[in-house]
């Protein structure tokens, strides 16, 4: 089984480094070692930064790949048309199990992400700079690198900044709930979306982009245009930074130029010579297959044309010794338990697809394949963020991507192949801890497990209408599991169906890690023969 990836894996280059400059000679880049490495960086325009952004054809790193150009000239222009003073938000939350590259750039080359914040917080006017985090190691780094600058986020400061910490959460790097967290609330996304460009933190003009944005803007501000441009691909020029994991002898963060092909990239982390498949972009990316990644060169579009994605920046290739569906059965899985529960077609729809993927694992037939199918396609575009579309994408991916494999799986008695979980995920299927108001350690899989008392149930089937993410009724009208764990976001449903059982039927059990499970802890567990009177509703 593959373990967790460390927040600094080792880091190799191709080439010559430009994010990683430095990483040679020590393991963090203080403010005078970043001096030495990179030299001093001159301030320039509003207009200067657009022009430069423009000719490099720089794009968000952060997975989307919005024009940076477009982006800047928005907020200033709406800064400029209310008479209000922008803001700047680097996002450096990392929460993909896949994902390392901003996590290292911020633990190693902070100064340089904040090189290009500062650039656009004085080109802009900007007066607050927040820098978006979600680790311990991220928080201490980013820190530090704001006072060795003298920056606080003192009242009487010509610049506020500060380090917003969130929980680590897949929907937490989303920008609208990273902005929502600033301004005080959860780091979930709100219901409405509004573009954060003309109303973001504070409801100002808000310039909100990816920590290695920053930092490739920095590097392309010292080097100018024409030098940047010499460093890869005509139309996309620079490099770029991948994390390399899943089978591999080598996890890694590796900086590329572009046009490196994707082959070499898989040879220099000890993959599979003939890998059964690639995962391109992380858990919201796409597969492509072994003659695929032949042809494909390390670029957005080239990866995009082969049929995956640049995304996030993470590529995970699996062997042929695994099989692939229950490999994406465990992502997906993963995926369900990540949602904020905040909207129908996600918090219900992601599992139920995982719940159709492990059908099909489990020789559902073709029915199992079509309903998988259809829940990807009811989840997109109906969500408060891009989590239900990323998660949708990689379902159909999948599903496309591996038709030997679901063929013997619909038709037959399976690949007979085992599951041997190359694809990281959080140690224990758990999210990292130490967060104030994140929650305890047991935060990324369920802490709580809903049972079914055969004995008092009667059928009257409140439980799956209260919490439906557990709970289906079988043709007879009874719950067709006995046990099963509850989501995280789904844990104050799971209360109320107990409580307003008719037949006072189900009881909540909370694990406690490394004991054995405690009953009647935190969630209320009610006797047999205590009536609704004694619930106090």
């Amino acid at each position: 089984m593959n373990e967790a990836l460390p927040d600094v894996p080792e880091v190799r280059v191709v080439g010559l480094p430009q994010l990683t400059s430095g990483f040679d000679l020590v393991e963090r880049l203080d403010l005078p070692m970043h001096l030495k490495v990179h030299g001093p960086l001159e301030p320039l325009g509003g207009e200067q930064l657009a022009q430069l952004s423009e000719r490099i054809n720089l794009r968000g790193r952060g997975g989307a790949g919005f024009p940076f150009h477009k982006k800047l000239r928005s907020v200033a222009e709406a800064a400029i048309k209310r008479g209000v003073r922008p803001v700047v938000v680097v996002n450096g939350s990392e929460d993909e199990p896949a994902c390392r590259k901003d996590t290292v750039l911020i633990n190693r080359a902070p100064h340089l992400i904040l090189d290009g914040a500062l650039l656009c917080a004085e080109a802009m006017g900007a007066r607050t700079l927040v820098i978006g985090v979600t680790r311990e190691s991220t928080q201490r780094s980013m820190e530090a690198a704001l006072a060795e600058r003298g920056l606080s986020n003192g009242r009487r400061s010509a610049l506020r900044a500060r380090v917003q910490r969130n929980p680590v959460r897949m929907v937490t790097g989303a920008a609208a709930s990273l902005i929502r967290s600033i301004d005080g609330g959860p780091a979930v996304p709100p219901g409405r979306k509004v573009s954060a460009s003309r109303s973001g933190v504070g409801g100002a003009p808000t310039l909100l982009s990816n920590a290695e944005t920053f930092a490739q803007l920095a590097i392309a501000a010292r080097i100018g245009p024409e030098r940047y441009g010499n460093t890869g691909l005509y139309d996309e020029p620079g490099t770029v930074l991948l994390t390399v994991s899943g089978a591999v002898a080598r996890p890694m963060v590796v900086e590329v130029p572009t046009g490196v092909p994707l082959r070499y990239v898989l040879q220099l982390a000890g993959a599979p010579p003939v890998p059964q498949g690639v995962l391109t972009g992380g858990y919201h990316g796409k597969w492509i297959d072994a003659a695929a990644v032949d042809e494909a060169i390390v670029s957005r579009n080239s990866l995009q044309q082969a049929g995956g994605s640049l995304g996030a920046g993470a590529i995970l290739p699996i062997s042929q010794d695994t099989c692939p569906l229950g490999e994406s059965l465990r992502v997906a899985q993963w995926l369900a338990q990540e949602s904020a529960g905040q909207c129908g077609p996600c918090y219900l729809g992601l599992p139920a697809a995982a719940r159709g993927l492990e059908d099909i694992l489990n020789g559902g037939g073709p029915a199992a394949l079509e309903a998988v199918k259809q829940v990807a396609r009811n989840v997109k575009r109906r969500g408060a963020c891009s989590h239900p579309d990323g998660s949708a994408m990689f379902l159909e991916s999948t599903v496309k991507a591996f038709t030997d494999d679901l063929a013997a799986h619909v038709l037959g008695n399976g690949c007979g192949r085992p599951v041997e979980g190359v694809l990281p995920l959080f140690e224990g299927g758990r999210t990292p801890t130490g967060i104030p108001g994140g929650g305890g350690e047991e935060d990324g899989l369920s802490r709580q497990k809903i049972h079914v008392d055969w004995t008092l149930c009667r059928g009257h089937g409140l439980c799956a209408d209260i919490l439906p993410e557990v709970f289906q009724l079988g043709a007879d009208g009874f719950p067709t599991v006995a046990q099963a764990d509850v989501p995280r976001f789904a844990e104050a449903k799971a209360v109320r169906a107990v409580r307003r059982c008719p037949a006072l039927a189900l009881r909540i059990e909370e694990e406690t890690r490394g004991q054995a499970p405690s009953s009647r802890t935190n969630l209320p567990v009610l006797p047999q023969g205590r009536g609704r009177r004694a619930l106090g509703r």
